[in-house]
């Protein structure tokens, strides 16, 4: 019998491969931190000895959900700034807070809560954009998650840097320090269109290239963003990518609530990634991304949750099931984001935004073991006809009993093994009241 380090049988494997697979008692041979094979169970025990064994027997395994945009540390401002729209939640309460509180302490402390709250929900790699990128790397690093981590860069003072050319001094001396860490990926993130010059947006541009890095950058999420830019530059904020060069298969835009058809023909002809964030966008009245016809033109969606301040949680599962009504309201069309498209959106289609999809993003031989487990045999999801269905229409974040990153356990039967869930409510506690006795 050949060794293996692990052996996981599951009642369902849902590959979430381009062509999407449902298996039944079947099992995964895991050998290091990879995915050796996917077989049927009784094969499986003929086939592999393994040091240890795990028998899901009424769950679901599939792919970890990948968020593909997370402001983490913004959990210590989660509630604060409720029932506002963009511009006066930012303008009023979220920057003047940020300016009050943000360091190298409260982000690492928020990020922890926040890698604790997506570890609980199947979450096993996350994009990020923030201040203080060296505390989430270095809480990422504890929690075992795969982290792409965004190098913020804006036209704005705030406790990280007080010029851009501080900014990107900042960024680059990140990069160095990360570029060759296995599971931390560095990002580069101009703020958006209309916190970033032109001057800027072309310098972070240049820097991307040399180093081969994707692009964060909020972009067309309101209508107000549109407004300010045909006022001050006649162009819209997808125009003016295009014409830095900045619109291009390494760009991941993030919300695109705001389309018309000049830009669908400059989408189609680029073929950036899109990051929806439904709830977010609901939440703030920004408008729908219109995912069938942007999935229809082969632009690649994928999904997210933003951050806790804005959203108020990082549920995936939430996500998935607001994506799959939203976007058949936005369409009007039942069929319009199916269960098991939005449920790619979640896993291989941030995967390919991430540019990591020969890695993650869905379970195959090759392919790191980043998986998670969803027991189905609940009140809440029985019967049950169509495992994808339910996952997405019926499921909740609650039902994750198991967790693996790159072959390593870091949720078992919904306990946290790599980080101390007392620890994560004491700072939480402890965070909340400083934060509220200064409001």
């Amino acid at each position: 019998m050949e060794k293996i380090d692990h052996l996981i049988h599951a009642k369902w494997i849902i590959t979430c491969e381009e062509a999407q697979a449902l298996l039944e008692n079947h099992a995964l041979a895991i050998r290091d931190d990879k995915i050796l094979a996917i077989l049927p169970s009784k094969d499986a025990e003929r086939k592999y000895q393994a040091t240890s064994v795990h028998h899901y027997s009424s769950h679901a395994v599939m792919p970890g959900l990948i968020n593909s945009h997370t402001h983490l540390a913004m959990n210590a401002f989660r509630g604060l700034a409720d029932d506002l729209d963009l511009m006066d939640w930012l303008n009023h309460y979220i920057w003047p807070s940020e300016s009050k509180w943000v360091s190298q302490e409260l982000v690492y402390d928020a990020s922890l809560l926040a890698m604790g709250e997506m570890i609980r929900g199947g979450i096993t790699c996350f994009n990020d954009m923030y201040f203080f990128m060296g505390a989430t790397a270095e809480a990422a690093d504890l929690s075992g998650l795969r982290a792409h981590i965004g190098m913020t860069i804006i036209d704005v003072p705030t406790a990280w840097a007080k010029t851009p050319e501080e900014y990107f001094a900042k960024a680059l001396e990140f990069y160095h320090q990360y570029k060759d860490k296995k599971r931390i990926t560095p990002t580069l993130a101009p703020h958006s269109t209309y916190t970033v010059s032109t001057e800027h947006l072309i310098k972070a541009k240049e820097i991307a290239d040399t180093h081969r890095l994707k692009i964060n950058i909020h972009l067309q999420e309101a209508p107000a963003e549109i407004q300010q830019s045909l006022e001050k530059y006649h162009k819209r904020p997808l125009e003016r990518l295009q014409e830095i060069g900045m619109a291009s298969p390494d760009l991941i835009a993030i919300h695109m609530t705001q389309v018309n058809d000049n830009d669908f023909d400059i989408l189609q002809k680029t073929k950036p990634s899109i990051v929806h964030c439904p709830e977010s966008n609901m939440k703030l009245v920004c408008g729908g991304c219109p995912v069938e016809k942007l999935t229809r033109l082969g632009i690649n969606v994928a999904l997210g949750t933003d951050g806790a301040a804005s959203n108020n949680d990082l549920d995936m599962f939430s996500e998935m099931r607001t994506a799959a009504l939203l976007g058949k309201t936005v369409a009007n069309d039942p069929k319009a984001v199916s269960a098991e498209k939005v449920i790619k959106m979640a896993t291989l289609n941030g995967a390919k935004a991430l540019g990591i999809d020969h890695l993650t993003g869905s379970l195959a031989p090759g392919k790191a073991a980043d998986l998670i487990a969803i027991d189905l045999e609940q009140i809440e999801t029985l019967p049950l006809y169509h495992p994808i269905s339910q996952i997405v229409y019926a499921s909740s974040r609650y039902q994750v009993a198991h967790v693996w990153v790159a072959g390593k356990q870091l949720l078992k039967n919904r306990e946290l093994l790599t980080l101390n869930e007392k620890e994560l409510l004491n700072k939480a506690q402890y965070w909340g009241k400083k934060i509220k006795n200064s409001v």
